[in-house]
């Protein structure tokens, strides 16, 4: 039987009646349940218990009022990113911003169900038949702005690519990306891949910023500009979770589950794949100015541009090394080193002539010394356990996450109330306001809540930051406070 080939624009015209796994925004019309609030607290609740229910409610009320206004933003066409963006500046609480911006960028699917059924298991697509939902992120007048005023690098900020006949190619000379050669480069068919667009961008740093605290792992950016029919990667898939936001024209995607288990929710990134060894895709939209895209890592992917329309999207990613294997790899031989400090029986000596009955030439002897070796193992396993340096474990975590992260783009407020805004200057020939604006009463506050952990290091405890984090990744070196062991016995208040 002849096999009827059908263009991926042939297939586009057909996608709305072939595709049933899209999410439309105005279907979604779910009614609150009501709930029944207590006219009042009991007369025995103290004024402790007043304030801090008092400041929960208003936490839950500001956070209700962002949400909503995330909400409106999709309803209200004239609204603008950047007008969202101002709002939120004004919460206090940047896990609420970050909360708040993170369903505007999946709206209309709230942020409980899609943690519970969609992230790290599978796709998701989301069609708005909004163009100017994402209007204000990025564009290609802003693209050909940086080429023009900044120092883009080949391979370092900018890659171009091809991909036809089944082959991948990369075309960067070395030296800076001049738009001339960028957009000569993109009239004979190549794609554009910013890499780091948030060292450019304010508005994408902004975004990035702001999401790094809801995930509590490094979110980062590429951007993608493709022309027309044409297609700029080979089939993969990578080791983030990715969010595929459509910015302008259109693109024709497939996603492909992962072939095994050792594939699912991937450590690494993959390399080229041929269209023979990926099977039938799971999923086969094209997605439109406005829409979105989820998939979790190990999915293998790829997009081409239909022959109408070139395509503009930037791909917003996160949880890079982030899972409980990553956390185990630290806190594994921090634990057996406590192990064979404390326990003889961790340094008891290897029998000795285990070497002739175990290991791989060994391995299919009926031996029972086998046996009793592998019990051995089994029983100082568990004992490790009960060494493991949990939050060590987790404090080094955390260091690389506040080393990753993206320094925070700071509010008007927030500019006013810290030493970015101080006074001092040099006025009519000399320099005025420089005293001192802090007292030993002076109450400190973090900026964000995310910026900034006590950390320990094993004797000292640090006070890891990221408000001078470079926007360049690994640009810059960790960023500590060192609170040295004589004051240890300072009390440190911190209050957000």
């Amino acid at each position: 039987m002849e096999t009827k080939r059908v263009s991926a624009f042939e297939l586009y015209r057909s996608l709305s009646s072939a595709v049933p796994v899209a999410l439309n925004a105005q279907d979604v019309g779910a009614k609150k349940k009501k709930v029944k609030v207590q006219n009042g607290p009991s007369p025995l609740t103290s004024k402790k218990t007043k304030r801090k229910r008092v400041e929960k409610r208003h936490g839950k009320h500001a956070k209700k009022e962002l949400v909503e206004n995330a909400r409106d933003m999709q309803e209200d066409e004239t609204s603008s990113l950047d007008s969202f963006l101002t709002s939120l500046s004004k919460v206090n609480s940047s896990r609420q911003r970050a909360s708040a911006l993170f369903h505007w960028l999946i709206n209309p699917v709230s942020s409980e169900n899609f943690f519970r059924d969609t992230w790290e298991k599978k796709p998701l697509l989301v069609r708005r038949q909004k163009p100017d939902y994402y209007h204000g992120l990025f564009s290609t007048t802003e693209f050909d702005r940086i080429l023009r005023t900044d120092n883009v690098q080949f391979g370092v900020n900018l890659d171009v690519t091809s991909y036809s006949n089944g082959k991948r190619k990369t075309h960067n000379p070395p030296g800076r990306a001049l738009s001339c050669s960028v957009w000569k480069y993109y009239e004979s068919g190549c794609s554009l891949r910013l890499l780091n667009p948030q060292a450019f961008s304010s508005t994408v740093w902004n975004v990035l910023s702001i999401l790094q605290e809801m995930f509590g792992s490094m979110v980062g950016a590429n951007i993608y500009l493709t022309p027309a029919g044409t297609q700029g990667f080979a089939p993969h898939y990578d080791d983030i979770e990715a969010f595929v936001v459509q910015l302008e024209g259109k693109k024709h995607w497939r996603v492909y589950s992962p072939r095994s288990d050792e594939e699912t929710l991937s450590l690494v990134s993959s390399p080229n794949f041929s269209q023979s060894v990926i099977g039938k895709p799971i999923m086969e939209v094209v997605l439109e100015a406005g829409d979105l895209l989820y998939f979790p890592r190990g999915f293998i992917h790829q997009g081409d541009c239909l022959p109408d329309a070139h395509s503009l999207h930037i791909t917003i990613s996160s949880y890079q090394r982030n899972s409980w294997g990553d956390l185990l790899m630290k806190m594994v031989p921090a634990a057996l080193e406590m192990a064979m400090e404390e326990d003889v029986e961790f340094r008891k000596g290897l029998p000795l002539d285990y070497l002739s009955y175990m290991g791989v030439q060994n391995s299919e002897k009926n031996d029972p010394r086998r046996v009793e070796f592998q019990k051995r193992v089994d029983s100082l396993m568990k004992k490790l356990a009960a060494y493991a340096p949990v939050d060590a474990a987790v404090d080094q975590k955390a260091r690389e996450f506040l080393h990753d992260c993206l320094p925070p783009v700071l509010t008007p407020d927030e500019k006013t109330t810290s030493v970015f805004g101080a006074p001092a200057r040099w006025e009519d020939g000399e320099v005025v306001d420089v005293e001192a604006q802090i007292r030993a009463q002076t109450r400190i506050r973090f900026i964000r809540g995310g910026i900034a952990r006590l950390c320990s290091n094993g004797e000292d405890v640090l006070l890891c930051h990221t408000i001078e984090n470079s926007r360049v990744y690994h640009k810059e070196e960790p960023k500590s406070l060192e609170i040295k062991s004589e004051v240890s016995g300072v009390s440190f208040f911190f209050f957000f």
